[in-house]
């Protein structure tokens, strides 16, 4: 495909230097400092031999300073030496949609996220406004010829749809695909009947012990919504239906990720996020619903029809479980991780370097 390449615009195009790819970091500041030393970075992100760091997004959420994580972010980029795109978290956090893990930032969030996350830093009244300005000014795809940086699925619809996208309306954007997909759910009845089933079952949807019934509706709207909006496929990714419910992110669910990947057919290779792989393989029994999508990948490989898709998101955003269960950073099967490219490399927050296969 031909991409326009516009300063100003959703798509962006990566500087030519080396580059080191971070993944979702979810909050976890202790482990992107850890990571950024192990990458030979200094404290303003400037870096000996003039490489260059790439977020992926998912800075924020469940982890203990999100607030800590956004400010040294913004920091490195707004000294020119980082890049950052949105993911699915950043975009709640803009449009005020507010979700398991963001009591760091909303107020009505706050009690509820005690119970997983505490004891976490909080972002005061007066800064958020300021946060919300520098993501809101953040681009949802990175490219250039030989690499292309997306936090959840590149398509070709979704990024011809946001490319002539300027630069800094992402949330009002955002929210008139979704009032367009909300538009043509009220003309079915069914949004009225999504929001009953949200009602209905408001305690059951967050508590594990207490499974609902299938709900239909929300399983169709959501999944209405979500292939109608080309930035929820960029950030979020592609989703069907589910065949049953199950519990994730601390919520039941009723649709489900797919591995777009494998349908991908161009030869330009993909970096992403968001879809939580482990470095430690496990029995696949006993895998976590989150990194199912991998159970038959190896933890170093890329994978997808042409195998140049990668994850770089080695789930330190479930660092957050260690710490309740009193398990140390050593004992952790959640890494913070960045893709060294072109050398094709891995290297932790642990100091471990990884080739890639």
């Amino acid at each position: 495909m031909r991409l326009c390449f516009a300063y100003m615009h959703l798509v962006q195009k990566l500087p030519d230097n080396p580059l080191d790819i971070i993944g979702d970091i979810h909050g976890e500041l202790s482990a992107l400092v850890r990571l950024l030393q192990q990458l030979g970075y200094d404290a303003q992100g400037r870096h000996p031999q003039q490489r260059q760091l790439v977020f992926v997004g998912d800075l924020i959420d469940r982890g203990p300073d999100s607030h800590g994580v956004v400010q040294l972010v913004q920091k490195l980029v707004e000294a020119g030496n980082a890049r950052c795109i949105l993911g699915n978290h950043e975009i709640n956090l803009l449009i005020d949609d507010v979700k398991d893990g963001s009591g760091w930032f909303f107020d009505e969030r706050h009690q509820q996220d005690l119970k997983n996350y505490a004891p976490f830093k909080r972002t005061p009244p007066a800064q958020r406004q300021a946060f919300k300005d520098f993501l809101g000014s953040l681009p949802v795809a990175l490219v250039r010829d030989d690499i292309r940086i997306v936090h959840a699925a590149w398509t070709t619809a979704a990024i011809e749809a946001v490319e002539s996208v300027t630069l800094g309306t992402v949330t009002e954007q955002y929210k008139m695909w979704d009032y367009a997909a909300q538009t043509t759910a009220r003309a079915s009845g069914l949004y009225e009947r999504y929001l009953g089933e949200k009602e209905r079952w408001a305690a059951e949807l967050e508590d594990e012990s207490r499974p609902p019934p299938f709900l239909y509706s929300i399983a169709e709207y959501e999944a209405t919504q979500q292939m109608i909006n080309p930035l929820k496929v960029l950030t979020s990714g592609v989703e069907v239906q589910a065949e049953t419910p199950f519990f994730a992110g601390n919520r039941w669910r009723f649709s489900d990720r797919v591995s777009w990947w494998d349908d991908y057919d161009e030869p330009v290779p993909v970096v992403i996020g968001h879809y939580w792989r482990l470095i430690k393989p496990m029995n696949s029994a006993n895998m976590p619903r989150y990194t199912q999508l991998f159970k038959d990948i190896a933890p170093n490989a890329w994978h997808g029809r042409r195998h140049n898709v990668f994850c770089i998101d080695y789930s330190v955003g479930a660092r957050w479980r260690d710490r309740k269960a009193s398990r140390s950073v050593e004992q952790s099967r959640f890494r913070l991780a960045a893709l060294q490219w072109p050398e094709n490399r891995l290297v932790f927050d642990s100091g471990e370097t990884v080739a890639t296969i």
